[in-house]
């Protein structure tokens, strides 16, 4: 019996059953074998509305309410017809979702929480946090992802504020199909209403049918447990590696205090070829190394839960659907970094934006693909960061110093130490500015012009040359909103449409470069 299933066997919850069953759907996207749904129905074109004239229920239908949540509370607030479904019943998970706290603003400027309640949601707070890679100096960082909030308690309320307020919560009420009418979306062949918002995450069938069984450009595997019996658990690791380049990937460690112990995660980037291990490989690699990390014996912990997933990215993200009046919101349409895991964070981030937008959309009626792919731009500040994915994954071919990436993210991170918290803090928390970032390259090329040179044959030309073209555009980006600052005034006047065109391009440009991180 491995170690794996030994630990798994005595933790609440029955984790290697369902350790295993995520892992045949990591085999099946490594061997192309998910087969493509079709659960979105139009006329025989494949994308125009059919004729069918519907009676309409709702203005927004959210499928997945897990995060949807967010939104759905976020717009009954502003006066809409909502509605709800959940595969099974909408409640939080026991691990925290850490984030930092001024996030969480968010919910205050939205009115969905009141200043009581989000601290009442705050289940662990901690600092500091600590980046730290083999036989480099720590780093040290105050309030970065220190606060973990609660699940149970959050979403049961933003669920109360939800059905206080009109909405329709609709659980044990999986998605079925979606067909795309005259004046609305017809969901489950039951459910009308005139914009559907997919938040079904990573794996939702309209985005496999979108995506037409495409492989992901980069996969972000995970492994870890929240467990009790740590001697030390006042501070937190955001990324750590003490080992080299193993099975042809570089390991990277992530730690939390947590109400019920302390979380610890194993990540490591790589592509989804059908050649690599599978995740119960990297759970027995996590708990052998686990107690060098953490500097302690299994023998000492008490395993409370265990965690696993894979996270799949797109260079061709965010995704724009060629459907009207759907519109995907979080994991569902890859508007993350392929350095992040998505999830919580990710929709807080976007949350007064996308509230904002949407509701923007169903007063003007901007609900057609065009208009509604405004509310899912591309932004260059996360398609830069698709080299740095590169330079932290190894081909399953490819032949490199064992130190390498280590090296690499030693040399990176103590210029951007040195140059000052303005620009260590915003890109750990996945947010990557113009100025900052030409800052640390110009610092590490000048200074370290041998370490650059063995990236680029590992990351290869075309990915430089791609990657340029973003970093140009976030230069263009970083422009454009500081002078549109001036254009508020002009776009105040404009006709409806126009109106809502404009508020998105100077949104696509502001979180596009960077501009939407408010400094402490």
């Amino acid at each position: 019996m491995s170690l794996t299933e030994q630990i798994l066997a005595k933790t609440p919850g029955n984790p290697l059953e369902g350790l295993r069953r995520v892992d045949a759907l990591w085999k099946a996207l490594r061997e192309g074998a998910i087969a493509v749904p079709n659960v979105v129905q139009t006329s025989a074109d494949g994308y125009s509305p059919t004729e069918r004239t519907l009676e309409i229920e709702y203005d927004v239908l959210i499928a997945g309410g897990t995060l949807g949540i967010l939104l759905g509370a976020a717009l009954v607030l502003k006066g809409w017809r909502v509605a709800l479904i959940e595969r099974g019943i909408l409640k939080g998970r026991e691990q925290e979702w850490n984030i930092s706290r001024k996030e969480l603003a968010a919910f205050l400027e939205l009115g969905l929480l009141s200043e009581t309640e989000i601290e009442t949601a705050i289940a662990t707070q901690f600092n500091p946090v600590r980046v730290s890679f083999a036989e480099g100096s720590n780093i040290f960082v105050q309030d970065v992802l220190n606060i973990g909030v609660d699940p149970v308690y959050l979403l049961e309320t933003l669920k109360q504020v939800f059905l206080r307020h009109g909405g329709t919560l609709l659980e044990n009420t999986p998605f079925e199909s979606v067909e795309i009418c005259a004046n609305g979306v017809c969901v489950n062949r039951s459910l009308n209403a005139r914009l559907m918002l997919d938040a079904m995450g990573h794996f939702s069938p309209i985005v496999q049918q979108a995506r037409q069984g495409q492989k992901p450009d980069g996969v972000c595997l995970v492994v870890g447990t929240c467990a009790k019996g740590f001697e030390q658990n006042e501070s937190g690791d955001l990324i750590a590696s003490f080992t080299p380049i193993q099975k042809q990937c570089q390991y990277f460690w992530e730690a939390f205090p947590a109400r019920d112990g302390r979380t610890t995660y194993l990540f490591t980037y790589l592509d989804a070829n059908r050649d690599r291990f599978s995740l119960e490989d990297l759970f027995e690699d996590y708990l052998n190394l686990l107690p060098d990390y953490q500097n302690i014996q299994l023998e000492q912990l008490e395993f409370v839960r265990a965690l696993f997933g894979f996270f799949p990215c797109y260079q061709n993200s965010p995704l724009h659907l060629k459907w009207d009046r759907i519109l995907p919101v979080g994991d569902s349409s890859g508007s993350q970094s392929p350095l992040s895991f998505g999830g919580f964070g990710a929709m807080v981030r976007h949350l007064v934006r996308l509230t904002n937008g949407i509701d923007e959309a169903l007063r003007y009626e901007m609900l057609n693909h065009s208009a509604l792919s405004l509310l899912q731009p591309y932004q260059p500040n996360l398609s830069v960061t698709w080299l740095f994915q590169r330079s932290m994954s190894v081909g399953v071919n490819q032949n490199i110093d064992p130190d390498q990436i280590n090296q690499l993210l030693n040399t990176v991170f103590g210029e951007m130490q040195r140059s000052g918290e303005l620009v260590l803090k915003p890109f750990l928390q996945d947010v990557v500015q113009f100025v900052p970032l030409s800052q640390t390259l110009l610092k590490t090329g000048i200074l370290h012009p041998g370490l650059v040179l063995k990236i680029i044959p590992h990351v290869g030309i075309f990915a430089l040359l791609d990657w340029m073209l973003h970093y140009f555009n976030l230069a263009t980006y970083t422009v454009l909103y500081s002078i549109s600052q001036s254009f508020h005034p002009w776009i105040a006047k404009l006709p409806p449409a126009q109106h809502y065109t404009w508020h998105r391009r100077v949104e696509a440009w502001q979180f596009g470069s960077g501009k939407d991180y408010v400094t402490d």
